[in-house]
């Protein structure tokens, strides 16, 4: 008995940024696609990451412009106050917006919009929520993640990180539990906002996968703003009652009392539940969809992107693999696949931390040390000058080979989220030092000292 005909070329389980930028690229080549959403398009970037993150990152950020102002002549009062629902509502006006931009782009590329949660029946078939199913001749799973839990007692006293987005108010004195950017970067925005915060990490340092001369640098300026920094800790309880909790770690030290108790220890696929194994579709033993360098499934005609697969978990990243698997499937490029080396990050901390690349360690671990040649330079930017404080910006080049080419950039301080795209292209087409050093300097500038370090 033959199998009815297709009622998509491409059916996509997901509608953040990985599953929003695979329709559209499909539609593009002609495509018909449907795309199943169960909730608010955008995902985890759009409604509880990226763009809310760096909403209250930049008012963050104003917290510190008002009392450098105040340094420089302006009439500032002494203690200006932060109304949290003007500052919440206006970034939800703005999530809002790219709601609408999303439904309106999706009606103009002729994609149908299926606000429902997506089951496969068989490696074609994706069942919804209201027992219709659609056929597609080719899947893109793009459910991407959601915030881990650790499992010990007390567990559920705590908060993750997308509770984070449900103050409408300064949240007092807050534990953050875990070492990687969410919790760096939620505290910094926290403390400049005028709350009280901890860091338990369980590593000796924050950031294990930065390096760590800017992470040190970046922990001592923490330190200098108030956070608490509690590192080589790991929780064992959480105690206590609302409002009143207090953390236990695996040696029986027993913290302060916190209003809130954040964790933020990392992120697990939204794999399970969604007949996966009804398809044949491979997954790690973290629940990850395994693919190949063309985002494959190990069934061919359903592809993967975005968090759900474990690689470089970025909202970038997401759309970049989508739109080139799309393009082999129906742009007719066979080989169009995302390259995942020398990707650019930023970790949005106070101030920002920028790189791509190999750290001093990993260029020392993959070319021998006698290859590798590290330049730095460090100093304080204008506007600290200005006011004589004593915050710096530490800006690193690691270098390899005799040709001196350049593997690395790493910049920790204020405008390096801005500073790296530009310098991450020339990276990545094989710049050297002395290409660096042919470049004429932008005086004055922070960006100039990546090309006057010698």
């Amino acid at each position: 008995m033959s199998q009815p005909a297709f009622d998509f070329d491409l059916v996509v389980l997901g509608g953040g940024s990985g599953g929003l930028a695979g329709a559209f690229r499909a539609a593009g080549h002609g495509a018909r696609v449907a795309l199943l959403e169960p909730g608010e398009l955008g995902g985890t970037c759009v409604n509880v990451g990226c763009v809310p993150k760096k909403a209250m990152w930049l008012a963050a950020g104003l917290a510190g412009d008002v009392a450098v102002a105040a340094q420089l002549g302006f009439d500032v009062p002494d203690t200006p106050a932060l109304d949290w629902p003007t500052l919440v509502a206006a970034r939800q006006r703005y999530i809002h917006g790219i709601h609408d931009s999303y439904r309106r782009r999706l009606d103009e590329a002729g994609i149908v919009l299926v606000p429902s949660r997506g089951q496969l029946v068989d490696a074609h078939t994706v069942a919804c929520e209201d027992g219709n199913r659609l056929r597609g001749r080719h899947l893109l799973l793009a459910t991407g993640s959601r915030p881990r839990r650790l499992d010990v007692p007390g567990a559920g006293l705590a908060g993750v990180s997308d509770d984070f987005f449900a103050f409408h108010a300064p949240p007092g004195h807050v534990a953050l539990v875990g070492g990687g950017y969410i919790a760096v970067e939620l505290a910094g925005v926290l403390q400049a906002l005028g709350c009280r915060v901890d860091v338990l990490a369980r590593g000796e340092r924050l950031l294990g996968q930065s390096d760590a001369e800017l992470v040190e640098r970046l922990q001592e300026d923490y330190r200098q703003q108030g956070i608490g920094l509690h590192l080589g800790r790991e929780l064992a309880a959480i105690e206590g009652g609302p409002g009143a909790l207090r953390l236990r770690d695996h040696a029986g030290e027993v913290s302060g009392t916190y209003a809130h108790v954040i964790l933020a220890v990392g992120r697990e696929p939204n794999t399970s539940g969604i007949g996966l194994e009804r398809a044949g579709v491979e997954l790690d033993r973290k629940g990850h969809v395994v693919v190949d360098a063309f985002q494959r499934s190990s069934v061919p005609h359903i592809a993967a992107v975005g968090d759900v697969t474990g690689r470089a978990m970025l909202t970038p990243v997401a759309i970049s693999a989508a739109r080139r698997a799309m393009d082999r499937v129906f742009g007719g490029r066979d080989d169009a696949r995302l390259d995942y080396d020398d990707v650019p990050t930023v970790v949005f901390s106070h101030p920002p931390l920028a790189a791509v690349g190999l750290t001093e360690a990993q260029a020392r671990e993959r070319h021998g040390d006698a290859a590798v040649h590290v330049y730095r330079s460090l100093f304080r930017p204008m506007r600290q000058a200005l006011v004589d404080r004593p915050r710096h910006s530490l800006f690193k080049l690691v270098c390899v080979g005799d040709e001196r080419r350049v593997a690395g950039i790493h910049l920790l301080g204020e405008g390096a989220d801005e500073i790296l795209q530009g310098f991450a292209v020339a990276l990545k087409r094989g710049i050297t030092l002395d290409d660096l050093h042919d470049t004429v300097a932008i005086h004055p500038t922070s960006a100039e000292e990546v090309v006057l370090m010698r």
